[in-house]
């Protein structure tokens, strides 16, 4: 009955109203919120291999809307741009500027004038950097001199980067190995609105579960042109910018160089193709090839992979994680199933961490067998790895040293849950050949790890020195109140020179050389601060507890001036469940009460500035007990919920009859079901929601579980469900062109409908060209007003419930 009840009150709210598009201009904020938004983003930076050189990568303010709507074709789970040969809608930088580690110098990057960048991709020496130039006809490789900072152009624009990053330095730093489009491709196939005939799938019965995947191949004609822009040319880009091709054109999912250069490891996807799972899952093959392109062991050959179990613990058969060991010149290091991927098999060896040495003829070895899921691997002299496995159903995660010769050692043993029990991740450094290794002392026998040093208190970055043969940690440094500072790198293990990042409540971040043993801080850059307005916002990291006893956290914000004696405010909760197996790991306190809040895009904390409190990231965990954590995903969310409330209006700076709730994505499902649920909240704002669970039936976010195993279960956490109980007005948000997995427009255009349908009170904005996030400027200030003048009508009018 509960199935038929979901099934029929679908098909009643859909026939009884459908949404109304009216196209409307582009709002925008408030000016000063205008001049916020139109602010270049404060630059992000690359250390040098040598560790001698800051790269300072500038970054442009929010694109116009023309740019996110150009041409664009979605392709088996991807989206290019048919023009460049490269990802659509991909971030770029408009300047590079070199800034020396120990010293004062300082050179700007002679690159071309309105240039879209790429990411640098340092040589294995430091002394140069390739990066790509995007132009309207295609991409092109350069590549800049540190010593000079000029640069200079290697190819025209005939880079393809379909699949990723389509270049790699080749074993130096004088050619690199990258993927072209192949000469003399020609005119891309032509699309007809004349169908050939219909387009078939056929099932051959065997159980294919899969999540909701979207921009998928639908027909032969997305077959053509998937062949046509993903085909690529591997060649190798000598130092005066020649072209050798090397093999055949195909389409190259990756391509990776060995660390002597001598050798490719080349993953070449294969038909058939699929219309129901994305290009990750069509069938490949992984060889190696010697640099004249010849094939000279090919490893394996992976079939389709649409009957992959819908679980986070499940896996593809055939190679994954494909690498080469970072300590010898030409050995290929892959993991592989062991228990056919499937999670619900019984097996003592889940996953065998295989090797392959030059010269390739001989039968791979076994670094590892592993009773988890293989996470990573990193490498040490002599051969030794750092092997990490991982289980999500129990959140555990073991890290082993794995010696030639010697038994495993375990190092650490925890769960992934548990922040404050998290010893770091080690720290690496870039050898000679360009591969990253762990940093060790001068003997080899102690290492490093740099964690965020989660604690009651909020996070505290760390570095520590770890002992790798007694396992013995010892604290060297850590981030001291009232900064937020993180270690980026050690730049010198003797000396104890850390590169860091540190920011306070009211500094911006700024990079660090500190001293350990000087107790000296050397600046290394001064950023100004983009929205200054924000000077004066209080901001505190509060704790409380929900009915149960579980310990809840958030960040508390006030607007800048806020008097308290004045009363309180109206206020806006911005919030995302998170599900958790056990209550210890879900009651840690999150966040920093000395970081830099500035807000970006089409943040929440531009509310403050239109007098709101906002109470931003309040936990809102749901936790397993004796079943799965989603039984009681209402009455947890509810009840987390109403802690957060009291919490609030117990310190007097929320009016408890003004309050809103938000959020984006899972927030935006939390939003609309604590609006069906309670009474908590005046008014709602939800951005790129799924609320209808039937329409996800194979599982979604961490729930593995599918509709036809649990349909209560789905029709219970479905807001859908419940639209006639949401009598407080809600502002739905989407991006017309989403491309994340189960939130597809369909899904607000339909609660829309059913909330108007039972009488309640809805605003419906489909925001053309935007995918999950928004990005084009003319979006985000239409965001923002919308937000702003929805809760200025519904939250902060006169006080009452």
């Amino acid at each position: 009955m509960s199935r038929l009840r979901v099934i029929l009150v679908t098909v009643a709210a859909i026939a009884a109203t459908t949404p109304v598009h009216a196209q409307t201009s582009y709002l925008d904020a408030d000016p000063v919120i205008a001049r916020i938004l139109d602010q270049p983003l404060t630059p992000v930076a690359s250390v040098s291999p040598d560790r001698q050189w800051l790269l300072l990568m500038s970054r442009p303010s929010l694109p116009p809307i023309a740019e996110l709507t150009g041409p664009e074709l979605r392709l088996a789970g991807t989206r290019i741009d048919p023009r460049t040969n490269g990802p659509a809608r991909s971030g770029s930088f408009t300047g590079y500027l070199l800034r020396s580690v120990h010293g004062t110098a300082e050179r700007a990057v002679r690159t071309p004038a309105g240039a879209r960048l790429g990411s640098p991709q340092w040589s294995p020496d430091g002394a140069r950097f390739a990066f790509t130039v995007t132009g309207s006809g295609g991409i092109e490789l350069w590549v800049a001199e540190v010593a000079t900072g000029a640069a200079r152009r290697l190819t025209g624009p005939v880079l393809n980067a379909a699949t990723g990053q389509p270049c790699a330095w080749l074993g130096g730093a004088d050619r690199l190995v990258c993927r072209t489009v192949p000469a003399g491709r020609g005119a891309p196939p032509v699309r007809t609105d004349v169908p050939a005939g219909p387009v078939v799938q056929e099932t051959a019965g065997r159980a294919a579960p899969n999540r909701t995947y979207q921009d998928l191949l639908e027909s032969p004609a997305d077959e053509a042109l998937f062949d046509h822009y993903f085909t690529s040319q591997v060649v190798v880009v000598e130092e005066d910018g020649t072209l050798v091709p090397i093999g055949p054109p195909g389409i190259h999912a990756f391509v990776l160089p060995s660390p002597d250069g001598r050798f490719l490891a080349v993953q070449t996807v294969a038909r058939p193709y699929s219309y129901v799972v994305p290009m990750s899952r069509f069938p490949s093959r992984l060889e190696i090839w010697d640099r004249s392109g010849t094939v000279v062991r090919r490893v394996a050959e992976r079939p389709l992979q649409e009957a992959v179990p819908i679980s986070s613990d499940a896996a593809p058969v055939g190679p994954r994680g494909v690498s080469w060991q970072a300590t010898a010149p030409a050995t290929l290091v892959w993991a592989e199933a062991a228990d056919g991927g499937d999670p619900g098999r019984q097996a003592a060896v889940r996953d065998r961490v295989r090797t392959l040495a030059a010269p390739f003829d001989g039968e791979p070895g076994t670094l590892a067998g592993l009773a988890m899921r293989f996470a990573d691997v990193d490498w040490l002299a002599g051969g030794t790895a750092v092997v990490s496995e991982r289980w999500s159903k129990t959140r555990r995660v073991r890290t082993w040293m794995v010696r030639p010769g010697a038994a495993p050692r375990l190092l650490f043993d925890r769960s992934s849950e548990d922040r404050y029990g998290d010893p770091g991740r080690f720290l690496s450094t870039v050898t000679a050949s360009g591969t990253q290794v762990v940093q060790t002392t001068a003997d080899g026998r102690r290492a490093f790890l740099v964690g965020t040093g989660a604690s009651a208190e909020g996070d505290r970055p760390f570095l520590d020195e770890y002992d790798l043969a007694t396992g013995k940690t010892t604290r060297l440094w850590r981030s001291e109140a009232p900064w937020y500072e993180q270690p980026v790198a050690l730049l010198d293990p003797a000396r104890r020179t850390v590169l860091t990042l540190r920011e306070s409540a009211t500094e911006p971040p700024d990079y660090m050389v500190r001293d350990l043993r000087r107790h000296r801080l050397t600046r290394l850059t001064a950023f100004a601060d983009p929205a200054p307005e924000f000077a004066g916002v209080t901001k505190e990291l509060i704790t409380y507890r929900r009915e149960d006893g579980l310990g809840l956290s958030a960040t508390l914000y006030l607007p800048p001036g806020h008097d308290r004696s004045s009363g309180p405010l109206p206020f806006v909760f911005w919030a995302y469940p998170r599900e958790f197996g056990s209550a210890d790991a879900a009651s840690q306190v999150a966040g920093s009460p000395y970081r830099f809040s500035r807000p970006t895009g089409a943040s929440h904390l531009f509310l403050l500035l239109a007098g709101y409190g906002v109470l931003d990231n309040p936990t809102m965990p749901i936790v397993g007990g004796e079943g799965e954590p989603n039984d009681t995903y209402v009455e947890q969310l509810v009840s987390s919920a109403s802690a957060a409330v009291e919490a609030v209006v117990g310190r007097g700076v929320a009016d408890r009859n003004r309050i809103a709730v938000g959020g984006h994505s899972y927030g935006a499902f939390m939003t609309a079901n604590l609006l069906a649920h309670t009474d908590l909240f005046r008014a709602g704002v939800a951005r790129s929601g799924a609320y209808n669970r039937t329409l996800t039936p194979f599982g979604f976010q961490s729930e593995e579980r599918t509709y036809w195993q649990a349909p209560d279960l789905y029709e219970r956490m479905s807001p859908f469900t419940y639209a006639d109980r949401i009598t407080e007005p809600i502002l739905f948000l989407h991006g017309m062109e989403d491309d994340n997995s189960g939130t597809f427009p369909i899904q607000s255009e339909r609660m829309y409908a059913a909330v108007k349908g039972n009488g309640g009170r809805a605003r419906l904005v489909m925001l053309p060209g935007e995918a999950h996030g928004y990005r084009a400027r003319e979006s985000v200030g239409h965001t923002l007003a919308e937000t702003i003048r929805w809760l200025d009508a519904y939250v902060k009018g006169p006080r009452g419930p």
